[in-house]
C-alpha cells in the first residue's frame, strides 16, 4: 500500500470526519486502525473524519505544528457535532482572535499520554493552555471539564486521543 503525504489542513479535516464518525459508534475502546499508532495526533484526527472543524481551527491558529510534534500529548476532541452546539456568534469571534483561539485550542490539550484508565484516578489535569480541567467519572465514563468522552484511547505515534462530545472553554 503506497501512502500519500496530503496537505495538513485536509488532514486535520479527515481526522475530524473520522472521529465524528466513530464517537457516534458510542463509547469504545479502539486504535486508529491497523496500523495503531503510527500516525501523528493530527493525521490521526483527520482520518477520522469528524474533526472537520477542529482540523480547520487548529490550522488557523497555528497549532496543527504542534500536535504534529514529538509530544506526547492527550487530546479531549470535540466532534464536529459538538463544534455545532456552540454559538455561531462565539464561533465567528474565536476566527477573529487568533490569541483566543489558541488559548481554547490549547485547553483541550494536556502534556503527556493519559488513557482513560489513568483519567480514570485523576481528579484534574492541567492543559497546554495553563489552565486545568476537572476530570471525574460518571456511570463509568470519563467527564472531562464537562465534557463526556464518547470514544477513549485513539491511540498515535504522539500521544492519545480522547473523542468528545463538548467544546471545552476556557
Amino acid at each position: 500500500m503506497t501512502i500519500k503525504r496530503i496537505p495538513i489542513a485536509t488532514a486535520l479535516v479527515l481526522t475530524l470526519v473520522v472521529g465524528v464518525a466513530t464517537a457516534t459508534a458510542g463509547p469504545t475502546t479502539t486504535t486508529a486502525g491497523p496500523k495503531m499508532g503510527q500516525k501523528n495526533l493530527v493525521e490521526t484526527a483527520v482520518a477520522a473524519g469528524q474533526f472537520k472543524t477542529l482540523a480547520s481551527l487548529l490550522q488557523k491558529a497555528g497549532l496543527a505544528g504542534t500536535l504534529e510534534g514529538k509530544g506526547p500529548f492527550t487530546v479531549f476532541a470535540p466532534t464536529d457535532a459538538a463544534f455545532a452546539k456552540v454559538p455561531k456568534a462565539t464561533l465567528a469571534s474565536l476566527a477573529k482572535n487568533k490569541a483566543k483561539l489558541r488559548a481554547v485550542l490549547l485547553y483541550h490539550v494536556v502534556k503527556g499520554k493519559v488513557t482513560a484508565a489513568q483519567a480514570m484516578k485523576l481528579r484534574s489535569a492541567k492543559t497546554l493552555e495553563g489552565k486545568s480541567i476537572s476530570i471525574r467519572t460518571s456511570g463509568g465514563k470519563v467527564i472531562a471539564g464537562g465534557a463526556t468522552v464518547v470514544k477513549a484511547n485513539v491511540l498515535a505515534s504522539n500521544g492519545v486521543i480522547h473523542v468528545i462530545n463538548k467544546v471545552l472553554i476556557p
